[in-house]
């Protein structure tokens, strides 16, 4: 790459640095003359202590003049020139001697000016003779007496003044000259040594296989470049510098000739200097390619990088248009994926776009001669093949999709035609018809109706079917046959009509003269409202059944729809379809937040723009968003369209996964945790990086929203559902799904409030589950408390959030509400609890159709409770009663448990009967007998449902809870065992009652009840069967009086319960105010 004579050329083994002190003494020095065959002169001038010379410094100042002169003039040999003409002989043949055996070069002619007295040349002449030879055999000696002599061997023009020649020398010039001349090759060969081994450097380099290492490789390289310029600059400065010091005295006497000797310094510092600048030259051009290459590389991985960023785009989006489906189940989800795909055909364009702009740049770079041409060109290729995959399938897609919207407009259209129709038909007075006039005018309307046939219907399914086979699916195939069906089964409704129409239009007919129908005798196992029932379910559930159709079968019509059956079976496809696109949407709309942020929290590029308040808190943030998502993406869509051609049957969906549709309640609870640190997060730069990539309007927090949306969706749906499918075969499954829904939304509310409760030590899950949760104003009534602490509490009553569990009754105080959205939340501090196994209720309290008392101990402490409405209070007492009742049969059970184990068999199967909440008069003997004997330990048969505290079965304590308040009952004091009871068998009478126990029908003329239902007992009728109505479903039945016996519990005789661990506190009242109160309850809607 650089001159290699630079780096080759050996300054000699010394320089006149190392040898100063030596040249210094002048001993012998090298003017520059030559001879006449251009043999160089060293010139030895008079040096009195030649002798006392050490041998080392002789050879290093012998050896490095003989170094001076090129290797042309050494090679003719050196003349020496040796002034002894002030020494005597002896010096002279010593420095003879001494000479000849250290020169280190080629002699040529040895010139002595011997000494100049008489007696020393007398004595030269002598010794000359005999030592003559001695010389001859090493050096050729010449012995001169004079510098005449010398003068004609050497031309005085080439001699030092010294030695009576002419030439001008400064022995310290002449050293400074070489000092110069030799630190400038030094710095030569070192600088080419430099850029020789940078140059094996830049040139070893492996190119880095990334933009950033490649960026820094090229700034150090490009730093070292500019170093290594700078050290060429200040050695060609420094040359430039040397050159002029030598033409110096040209430039002082142009007359002036250089010497051989500065001659050839002047040569060789214009040589060195000539290839400082071939090696600046070469450097140049090899760091441009080695930059060159560098800016290539760099260009390259940049390309790789934004390749690889969107081949990764274009694969999540050809895996999305991928997912596209090309058919679809009805117009507006047609409309929902073409509107969907569209959206996705803007980002698709956008991005289609940046990548063939990314192929057009690597075109470039091979049209520049870049030196990776074989890995950019495949890349190019295969981004343009990859377009052109997206932009296929984009076209595809949407070609498919506009042809399956044009095939449900046309089916749209055809069934629109035909349910006009049937209104039609629906709309034509019968009486109006009776007339020729009114028949003919019917006709005419059916006929041009009729002529609207051609543009409205469908007139070849197997042309239909092949014209649209690319988008067909079972359901569209389904959709296409009922429509033909259905043009079929409209067609031959005016076929019938017309001909009907033409007898009346060909005769006159008289006036149809209304007569009132003969009444039908009824059966006495039915009643008029069930009747009308039946009837209206035998005509609806021929429309509601999945699959069929008003269509002919064989030449003979299945069903045929009234006017107002057809119009609510297409209320309820509409609410159907609304619940699909929606479901579908909800769908999109969660895997886009999973995607488009949760994701993107794991990706490293992404890392750098995530602040430190949100690492490891994408749980917090999405809470069980991914579980929703998997759940309504895997199975509840799904299955929702199974009931896309039934939708009132759409209940039973609900219902097989109200369990799996309780994750809901977990999203709610972490919801405010979520919304707080959205709140501290929503600015940051990651959001809106995401929110930018997904091109939402709206941002996260929006979409966070949405799990809490839908739920709540449902329960609307199902309404609207409900109310359109009265008398439909799933009209109850729809019923118990809404119920099912409001009770999560109201247990995601409930548990909203139970998760702000705070200092409550225990476990809150130990309390069984959360029944009711509400505000209050409370009363305190203590019997040991001061009076005027009584009176006061009675006038300043307490604000008390009640929590009621199925084992306590919680008393908290609801905290001021602070914050934005879920943070406004208000949070409880606990008060106070009860336990459920020790309060008794009171349900009428101070002539306040709001208020009721809540008591424990015999009433020792006792709570006023005022709701804010009557309504309000009558479910909260219903429900503490159906709490109550439950562990009242507990206890039942348990002490029946017991003394069955401890009586005979026959005993056990007669005691069975005891599930009845009224036993005949053998079972209170017996038990009363039981009584008796368990007087002495009366701990030991209550041990199965009543605490250690249990002081046994006291009239002392009936009696004074009796006069305190007429209408108080806990579940602890068993109604079989009150004296106020009479002792004979209970009979049954009209009126309402609760429902203890679950009962399924037997018959089809039975009904079924759920424990907590409210009844009516409407009529006794034969062998033993009651006439009952369910106040909650609405539905009538027969249920035998044996069955009522161990099912409902009196709702007129007992109105206050409690499950007091004490002894009985109260008695079964049948006082005015107890109708009133049960009253009340009638009007609670379940």
């Amino acid at each position: 790459m650089f001159k290699d004579d630079i780096l080759q050329k050996e300054a000699g083994p010394l320089c006149a640095a190392e040898v100063g002190s030596e040249l210094q003494k002048q001993f012998a020095i090298l003017p520059g003359g030559r001879g006449t065959n251009g043999s160089p002169i060293i010139i030895f001038p008079e040096y009195p202590d030649f002798s006392d010379l050490q041998e080392e410094e002789l050879q290093n100042v012998l050896s490095y003049l003989t170094s001076v002169p090129s290797a042309a003039a050494s090679g003719e040999g050196f003349i020496l020139v040796i002034d002894r003409r002030l020494d005597r002989w002896t010096a002279v043949r010593a420095t003879l001697l001494r000479i000849a055996g250290s020169f280190p070069g080629i002699l040529h002619l040895v010139l002595v000016l011997r000494p100049t007295t008489f007696f020393q040349r007398t004595i030269s002449d002598l010794q000359l003779r005999f030592i003559r030879d001695d010389f001859k055999m090493k050096v050729p000696v010449v012995m001169l007496s004079s510098v005449t002599e010398l003068h004609a061997y050497i031309d005085p023009g080439q001699l030092t003044t010294e030695v009576g020649g002419t030439q001008e020398y400064n022995h310290d010039s002449w050293i400074s000259h070489r000092t110069a001349i030799e630190a400038f090759a030094l710095m030569v060969k070192t600088t080419a040594q430099t850029l020789q081994a940078f140059g094996t450097e830049l040139a070893e380099t492996e190119l880095p296989n990334d933009a950033e290492a490649t960026t820094n490789l090229l700034q150090v390289h490009t730093s070292k470049k500019e170093l290594m310029k700078e050290d060429l600059k200040v050695a060609l400065s420094q040359g430039r510098r040397l050159l002029e010091f030598i033409n110096e005295p040209l430039l002082a006497d142009p007359e002036y000739s250089l010497t051989h000797d500065e001659m050839e310094n002047l040569a060789t510092v214009q040589r060195l200097i000539g290839q400082l600048d071939e090696t600046e030259t070469a450097f140049e051009d090899f760091w441009e390619r080695h930059r060159t290459k560098l800016e290539q590389c760099l260009q390259l991985r940049h390309f790789e990088h934004h390749f690889r960023e969107i081949r990764a785009q274009l694969d999540v989006m050809f895996e999305r248009l991928s997912g596209f489906s090309e058919v679809s189940v009805s117009p507006a989800h047609a409309e929902h994926v073409l509107r969907e795909l569209g959206n996705h055909e803007e980002k698709a364009f956008e991005l289609l776009d940046v990548a063939l702009s990314l192929a057009s740049e690597g075109d470039r770079l091979i049209e520049n001669s870049h030196y990776a041409e074989d890995s950019i060109r495949p890349k190019c290729s295969e981004l343009r093949g990859v377009c052109e995959e997206i932009s296929s399938t984009l076209r595809h897609k949407k070609g498919l999709l506009l042809r399956a919207l044009e095939l449900h407009h046309a089916l749209e259209k055809a069934s629109g035609w035909c349910e006009e129709g049937i209104f039609l038909l629906a709309s034509q007075p019968v009486d109006r018809c009776q007339s020729q006039d009114g028949a003919e005018a019917a006709l005419q309307e059916l006929e041009r109706y009729l002529d609207t046939a051609a543009l409205h219907t469908l007139t070849d399914c197997s042309a239909i079917c092949c014209q649209y086979e690319a988008v067909l699916n079972a359901q569209l195939k389904d959709q296409i046959d009922k429509v033909f069906q259905k043009q079929i089964s409209v067609q031959e409704m005016f076929e019938k009509r017309r001909i009907s129409l033409k007898k009346l239009a060909a005769k006159q007919t008289r006036p149809v003269q209304p007569v009132a129908p003969r009444p039908e005798v009824k059966s006495p196992l039915s009643s008029p409202s069930q009747e009308r029932k039946e009837r209206r379910y035998s005509a609806d559930s021929a429309l509601c059944k999945k699959g069929e159709s008003p269509v002919l079968n064989g030449g003979t019509r299945h069903a045929s729809l009234s006017e107002e059956e057809e119009s609510l079976a297409v209320l309820r496809r509409h609410v159907m379809n609304e619940l699909l696109e929606t479901e579908r949407a909800y769908v999109e709309e969660l895997l886009c937040v999973l995607e488009g942020y949760a994701a993107e929290m794991d990706n490293p590029a992404m890392a750098h723009l995530i602040p430190s308040t949100l690492h490891s808190k994408k749980d917090i943030l999405f809470g069980n968003m991914s579980e929703i998502y998997q759940f309504h993406k895997r199975t509840f869509l799904k299955e929702l369209e199974t009931y896309t051609d039934c939708p009132e049957l759409v209940g039973r969906c609900f219902l097989e996964r109200m369990k799996d549709l309780q994750i809901y309640e977990a999203y709610c609870q972490n919801k405010p945790r979520s919304e707080s640190l959205w709140r501290q997060c929503s600015d940051c730069a990651f959001f809106q990086e995401c929110q930018k990539k997904l091109e939402h309007k709206l941002g996260l927090d929006s979409y966070l929203l949405k799990p809490v949306q839908r739920i709540t969706k449902y329960q609307l749906l199902l309404k609207e559902l409900l109310k359109y499918s009265k008398g439909c075969d799933g009209s109850d499954d729809l019923q118990e799904a809404l119920s099912s829904i409001l009770g999560i939304l109201k247990a995601v509310n409930d548990s909203m409030h139970l998760i702000a409760i705070t200092g409550y030590e225990g476990n809150l899950s130990e309390l069984g589950r959360l029944l009711m949760q509400g505000s209050f104003s409370v009363w305190t009534e203590h019997k040991k408390g001061h009076a005027k602490v009584k009176d006061l509490a009675r006038f300043k009553p307490m604000q008390r959030h009640l929590f009621l569990h199925q084992k306590a009754l919680l008393f908290c105080k609801k905290r001021e509400e602070n914050g934005e959205g879920y943070e406004k939340a208000p949070s409880y501090s606990f008060k106070h609890s009860l336990s459920m196994s020790a309060v008794g209720i009171t349900e009428n309290a101070k002539g306040d159709n709001k208020k009721f008392e809540i008591w424990c101990n015999s009433r020792e402490e006792v709570f006023i409770v005022q709701a804010p409405t009557p309504e309000i209070k009558t479910a909260w007492v219903n429900e503490i009663r159906k709490v109550l009742t439950q562990q009242l049969k507990a206890c039942r059970d348990a002490r029946q448990q017991k003394s069955s184990d401890s009586v005979s068999p026959s005993t056990t199967s007669s005691s069975s009967i005891c599930l009845s909440p009224f036993r005949s008069n053998a079972q209170k003997n017996q038990k009363k007998q039981e009584e008796k004997k368990a007087e002495p330990s009366p701990i030991s048969d209550t041990n199965a449902c009543s605490s250690p505290k249990h002081k046994g079965w006291s009239k002392a304590s009936l009696s004074v809870d009796a006069s305190e308040e007429n209408d108080g009952y806990s579940s602890g004091e068993d109604p079989m065992n009150s004296d106020t009871e009479e002792d004979g068998v209970k009979k049954l009478a009209p009126g309402k009652y609760t429902v203890v126990a679950d009962c399924e029908k037997a018959g089809p003329q039975e009904l079924s009840v759920k424990s907590g239902d409210m009844v009516q007992l409407i009529r006794e009728g034969e062998e033993g069967q009651w006439f009952v109505k369910n106040l909650r479903t609405h539905k009538e039945g027969w249920v035998a009086a044996a069955n009522l016996l161990s099912l409902i519990s009196e709702s007129k005789s007992s109105q206050s319960l409690s499950s007091s661990d004490g002894s009985v506190s109260g008695n079964l009242s049948t006082s005015s105010s107890c109708s009133e109160t049960y009253t009340s309850f009638s009007d609670i809607k379940p």
